[in-house]
């Protein structure tokens, strides 16, 4: 019975260790910011991190949390509105939107479900969480959630979050 045991415990530490020691070669996926580009639904998102300057910063350690609106939530924004975002003049104004989408540390759906919360967003405000039936942040829901990057999580929005 011992023997058995022992052998057990060695099998399990050596699959432990095994695993252990490629988690680095294994950690080729993409960061938050390949993920979104990747995705067509998000081109109007990845434009405007590109215009407000935030790739970098995004591609960076993280973690990261971002509440990242579909190209359809753009869309619901009043007509120009994305268009003057754009504009290098307003970047102040498009970089206080975007970083208001985006909490640091990588938190989970399974973290908020059944609480509601209130957390500093990189914007400086607080963008108010309420998990108890599905996920709300502000007034968005979470459509999709826990897209996993190397550098954090993505949940998907329906409509874009200001501060």
């Amino acid at each position: 019975m011992n023997r058995r045991f022992a052998l057990k415990t060695f099998a399990a530490l050596s699959v432990a260790a095994f695993a252990a020691a490629c988690a680095p070669m294994m950690d080729d996926g993409d960061d938050i910011v390949d993920i979104a580009a990747s995705n067509s639904d998000f081109s109007t998102l990845v434009a405007a991190v590109q215009a407000a300057g935030l790739v970098e910063t995004l591609k960076g350690d993280g973690p990261f949390t971002v509440f990242a609106p579909t190209n359809a939530a753009f869309d619901a924004l009043p007509a120009g509105t994305v268009e003057s975002l754009l504009k290098p003049e307003n970047r102040d104004q498009l970089v206080a939107i975007l970083t208001y989408h985006v909490v640091p540390g990588a938190v989970t759906s399974d973290q908020l479900v059944g609480k509601r919360l209130s957390v500093a967003t990189v914007q400086g405000s607080t963008v108010h969480i309420d998990g108890r039936h599905g996920v709300k942040v502000d007034d968005a829901t979470v459509t999709t959630a826990d897209i996993t990057a190397t550098n954090g999580v993505i949940h998907v929005i329906d409509s874009v979050l200001m501060p």
